[in-house]
């Protein structure tokens, strides 16, 4: 079986934001929290089902995903930030994490996006080809 950077990492960062999650509900904090909670752990959930995927639409749509929810995390880990609900030592390798992943994300969409196009082009060249004999 091929090993998964991106389904480490998000697994990991899965794990991380369950911890900050029972850290914010120590401090009566509840709103933020589920929120981060949610996005942080569905962005492994989304990598999960992508790997899966039916087609290669199927693997891009669900990239796309997880990409939005990693970037949702990052925003609700600025917030917690930035309202001094939590401190910089508590969020900051976590917002690193996030950035990590977003930017992992972005790249295999793009990647994988790039090398279809190519893809179709070489069919559609084959396909002109195979139906328009050349001139002599």
């Amino acid at each position: 079986m091929q090993r998964s950077l991106i389904k480490e990492k998000s697994y990991s960062f899965a794990l991380q934001v369950i911890e900050l999650y029972k850290f914010l509900l120590k401090q009566n904090e509840y709103v933020l929290s589920k929120q981060l909670l949610r996005s942080g752990t569905s962005i492994g959930a989304n990598v999960e089902e992508a790997l899966a995927g039916q087609s290669r639409a199927d693997f891009i749509f669900k990239m796309c995903i997880a990409s939005k929810e990693a970037r949702e995390s990052n925003y609700w880990l600025r917030l917690l930030r930035d309202s001094k609900t939590i401190g910089e030592n508590e969020v900051g390798t976590l917002l690193n994490e996030s950035e990590s992943i977003i930017n992992m994300l972005t790249a295999i969409v793009k990647t994988t996006k790039a090398t279809n196009c190519s893809q179709l082009k070489t069919q559609n060249s084959k396909l002109r080809t195979e139906i328009v004999p050349s001139k002599p």
